[in-house]
């Protein structure tokens, strides 16, 4: 703004234009007090705005331009920049609750309360277009927190909190375009730049209501000519806005009615209605009248009374239904004869608690000129000069992906300001996961999420940029979209559950160790079954006596006495952990006891493999008498016999195909789909990159014995495989 000649002080020309005056004030602010150095005051020489709209943009500029030039020559200077406000009358207004839930409990940051506000104001762009039966296109020009939630529960603040999930109470302001456009146009012809814009109730609201009193649960009134705007204040922030499309007007024109005047006439007989006991005027046939002040405030009562009506009405409805606990009135129509008293009444709250506000609230408000007295019409235009320093808002434009847009610029526009206005989907400003994967192990509920996408590619000018870059005017962005990523996919043998779950039986007097059974929906289902979305999935703590024959690759003797903890039993039986069978083996799939292998180079016999013997112990091969009892039924030859033993693995009925369980450290590990399986293969089937060595030797046994890479493996092996710490 312009600077006075005979101070190094800052002017602000705040120009309040309403519907019936144009009201210009010229000052500065020190500290704490506002000092208005210069006024004017111009009635609109016909009705070129009505219910707060310009419907003559040349009319309302030429008495803006008399506001303009009359104030220049009271500070000798010229003036080119005007802050503005914009009337309650063609306010949009959407409160709404809005989510943001977390992948798992994260500390809140400004970062993520940002996002917060950027999800509220889309939804709230949404419910506005969803609503919105005009033809103009809306802005958003400003949004409050009214409150905020931390995992459902009303917090203060958010920031430095743990969270699953963080919430909001939002409201947005939108102004149509054709509004704004209509006033730049105006003060544009009057010769003025915007050096600002905000919304006459925040502009009213920042001389009526101290910040300290928002607090309290306030209602302010702004009646003008057109319109009567109203805000609520509670919990220390503006909650609502709203406009009834009735004020002084309406008694102007039941004025211009009765006593058969013009409108400039009868707008005289109000005014002095509220100042004189008598009132004199000549009617549009030249008759002179003289009237009472009274017969005047009789003859409006039941519109002043239809008037408050409606404001309380709306009070309420904004206010959640209830009544508010004071109510201050601003304005030139606030000082109808008789309104606050009505306002009161239909308010259910007393008379001093609602209050015209003017001198009182002018305490840090201080006027140069001697003549002027503090008036409620001069609350708003004071206002409009003090948001100049608390928000510096105008509309800029930027061009976006090719398309030029208008923003209203709150001096914190960013990428994302842009990307919202021009409707760019939020979901593609953010890298999105794959579809994440929804089942449940063992009756509990789990969820394995999808690989995270790219983020967008931000551009501003051509140079790397991010959503939070700040914006310049007439700058040019890009954005490329965010991409989603893989879908989740997720095995069997990759639940904790089925690696790390295991169930011991005592077979023929030996410990055998089997991995547990996983039903899928009812079924048993491999390793690598793929999880499907809701599948329910079991590991089962039990085998019956069939499956544990087969899992052994033995054939049962059936003619024979099965017992299970010492009780007769059959091969439908189940059988649960450290549960004692006794059977009779009458044939192999494949014995696991290794070969006798041939010394070594120095002449070393091969260790014994004791896991392997146990294991034939308990099929039957070497149980004591039950074994002889299996010769003496069933003899078998030597030579098939030793063959018998020399088989490495178990086979299967497929195509050759083979498979063994081993444990690597302590966890089983499944081998399929080969005929021979040596030392070496393992390193097919478990996570451990040979390539991190480090220096370190790697330390490799089977059944407590060094390891070659090539001998062969049996099942039920116990294997270790690490790296050998250095020694410092």
């Amino acid at each position: 703004m312009d600077n006075a000649n005979d101070t190094n002080v800052q002017l602000v020309f705040g120009l309040d234009i309403g519907t019936r005056n144009v009201v210009g004030t010229v000052g500065y602010r020190d500290d704490k007090n506002f000092y208005a150095v210069a006024q004017s005051i111009r009635e609109h020489e016909t009705r070129a705005m009505l219910d707060g709209q310009i419907h003559n943009i040349g009319r309302v500029g030429r008495t803006i331009g008399d506001v303009k030039r009359e104030l220049e020559a009271q500070i000798e200077q010229p003036l080119t920049e005007v802050c503005i406000a914009a009337a309650g009358r063609v306010l949009k207004t959407v409160t709404t609750l809005v989510e943001y839930e977390f992948s798992e409990e994260t500390v809140v940051d400004q970062e993520h309360l940002h996002t917060l506000d950027l999800l509220g104001i889309e939804k709230a762009q949404e419910i506005l277009k969803e609503k919105n039966d005009t033809k103009y296109k809306f802005y958003c020009v400003g949004y409050s927190v009214v409150k905020y939630y931390l995992n459902d529960e009303i917090f203060s603040s958010l920031e430095g909190h743990k969270a699953e999930k963080i919430s909001e109470d939002i409201i947005v302001t939108f102004l149509p375009e054709d509004v704004v456009d209509g006033l730049y146009s105006a003060v544009g012809q009057a010769g003025l730049e915007v050096a600002n814009m905000t919304l006459e109730p925040i502009a009213a609201m920042n001389v009526a209501i101290p910040e300290a009193f928002r607090m309290l649960n306030i209602a302010l009134v702004d009646v003008g000519a057109g319109t009567s705007d109203i805000c609520i204040t509670r919990d220390g922030s503006i909650v609502a806005y709203g406009m009834i499309p009735y004020a002084g007007d309406e008694l102007t024109e039941l004025i211009v009615q009765h006593y058969l005047v013009d409108f400039n006439t009868a707008e005289n007989i109000k005014l002095d209605s509220g100042m004189k006991e008598e009132v004199e005027f000549s009617d549009i046939m030249g008759l002179e009248h003289t009237v009472s002040a009274k017969e005047i405030w009789d003859l409006t009562e039941p519109t002043v009374d239809k008037i408050a009506s409606e404001v309380a009405e709306k009070i309420k409805e904004l206010n959640g239904g209830k009544s508010v606990s004071a109510t201050f009135v601003v304005g030139g129509g606030g000082k109808i004869h008789g309104f606050t008293e009505m306002l009161a009444d239909k308010l259910e709250i007393p008379y001093e608690r609602v209050a015209l506000r003017g001198e009182e609230v002018m305490k840090n408000i201080h006027f140069i000129q001697e003549e002027v007295r503090k008036d409620p019409l001069l609350v708003t235009p004071i206002g409009i000069c003090l948001n100049y320093y608390e928000q510096k808002n105008n509309f800029i434009m930027v061009h976006f992906n090719g398309e030029r847009i208008k923003l209203y610029d709150n001096n914190r526009l960013t990428v994302v300001d842009a990307a919202l206005q021009a409707g760019f989907p939020n979901e593609k400003l953010f890298p999105r996961r794959g579809a994440a994967i929804h089942f449940i192990v063992n009756g509990k509920s789990r969820i394995v999420r999808g690989e995270p996408g790219e983020s967008a590619v931000v551009e501003v000018n051509g140079k790397p940029a991010s959503i939070n870059t700040p914006l310049e005017p007439n700058c040019y962005i890009t954005i490329s979209p965010s991409t989603e990523g893989t879908e989740a996919v997720y095995t069997i043998e990759q639940l904790d559950e089925y690696s790390s779950s295991t169930i011991t039986f005592v077979v023929n007097r030996k410990e055998i160790t089997c991995a547990k059974f996983v039903e899928v929906n009812g079924s048993l289902e491999p390793p690598s079954y793929q999880i499907a979305e809701n599948d329910v999935i079991e590991t089962r703590n039990y085998y019956t006596l069939g499956q544990l024959a087969e899992f052994m690759d033995v054939e049962v003797d059936k003619n024979q006495d099965i017992f299970v903890n010492n009780r007769p039993a059959d091969m439908q039986t189940l059988v649960y952990e450290n549960f004692e069978i006794e059977w009779s083996v009458i044939s192999y799939a494949s014995a696991p006891i290794a070969p006798k292998e041939e010394p070594d180079a120095q002449g070393e016999e091969p260790a014994d493999d004791g896991e392997a013997v146990a294991w034939a112990q308990a099929s039957g091969e070497e149980s004591g008498d039950r074994s002889d009892e299996r010769e003496q039924n069933e003899p078998v030859e030597q030579d098939d016999a030793a063959a018998h033993v020399k088989e490495p693995i178990r086979q299967t009925a497929a195509g050759g195909m083979r498979k063994l369980l081993v444990f690597v450290n302590g966890r089983p590990v499944r081998l399929e789909n080969k005929e021979n399986y040596v030392f070496v293969d393992i390193f097919d089937y478990i996570d451990f990159d040979l390539s991190q060595s480090n220096g370190r030797g790697i330390v490799t046994k089977v059944n407590g014995a060094d390891a070659q890479y090539t001998q062969p493996l049996f099942d039920g092996d116990r294997i270790d495989i690490h790296w050998k710490e250095i020694e410092l």
